[in-house]
């Protein structure tokens, strides 16, 4: 009798389909508030079980109503992580969303220092896939200009109405001025001297795509953000470095976020 061997495969590759997608939603959504419902879901579903095998049929209705409503809030509510999880969803060596030129980097690059030397604070995002319109409010300012270091300096001089909030670049265009960015809720990366700009930084990393750029009043480092991960301290060199590597301009070989910022 021949063995069919579609019989052994095939419940071995539902296993490796549910432990991948299981190991990738666990990546993307460890440290962030919605670990916690996961974890009261798993609880609620315990429950769900326990009253079935223990013939509580009022309660297992009841519970089953409440799954079938929670199904549908858990899609409203975390919309923008499920978004961001299947905008991130790529082949490996994609290139990152615009194309800019050596000029554009080392033009916001001499800009960010010189705030940073002059201990100036600053968020500026660099908008990728994930449009930023959302986050647009009646105190944002459209200035739709092309990008220029003395334009962006003078947004953010302290005497300037428009220095509160984020820059929002689109390509080599500043889009738009005193934006309001949504504050993360976990803080454990960030220390006790970093301020809104970095909280407010980390939580856009965590609800986009794109690369958020912060420079502190308190001391003028410059921090980078992307992914849910706020690196700090990071130097001129590494900062281009960085830019170019995530355009996608001279390099040609991908690498996660937190080795350009610390190569050696």
């Amino acid at each position: 009798m021949p063995i069919d061997i579609t019989y052994y495969t095939t419940p071995l590759l539902e296993i490796l389909l549910i432990w991948l997608i299981l190991n990738y939603l666990l990546k993307f959504l460890w440290g962030t508030r919605a670990m916690d419902v996961i974890f009261g879901l798993l609880v609620f579903l315990c429950l769900f079980v326990l009253a079935d095998k223990l013939h509580f049929p009022i309660i297992r209705r009841l519970m089953l109503h409440v799954v079938n409503i929670a199904a549908i809030v858990v899609f409203i509510i975390f919309q923008p992580e499920i978004r961001l999880a299947l905008s991130r969803v790529r082949f490996p060596g994609k290139k990152f969303a615009i194309d800019l030129q050596d000029q554009f980097i080392d033009h916001l690059t001499s800009c960010i220092y010189q705030l940073s030397e002059r201990q100036i604070g600053a968020l500026v995002v660099l908008e990728n896939k994930n449009s930023f319109d959302e986050f647009l409010s009646f105190s944002s300012v459209k200035i739709n200009a092309n990008f220029s270091e003395e334009l962006l300096e003078t947004i953010f001089e302290p005497s300037s109405p428009l220095h509160d909030g984020a820059v929002i670049l689109r390509g080599d265009t500043i889009a738009y001025a005193r934006v309001v960015l949504p504050l993360a809720h976990d803080t454990t990366q960030l220390s006790r001297s970093m301020g809104t700009r970095h909280r407010a930084a980390l939580g856009a990393s965590q609800r986009t795509d794109a690369l958020i750029i912060t420079v502190s009043e308190e001391n003028g480092q410059v921090s980078l953000s992307r992914d849910g991960i706020l690196t700090r301290g990071v130097k001129m060199d590494r900062f281009k470095s960085v830019l170019r590597s995530l355009l996608a301009l001279k390099e040609h070989k991908r690498k996660p976020f937190s080795s350009w910022i610390w190569k050696k």
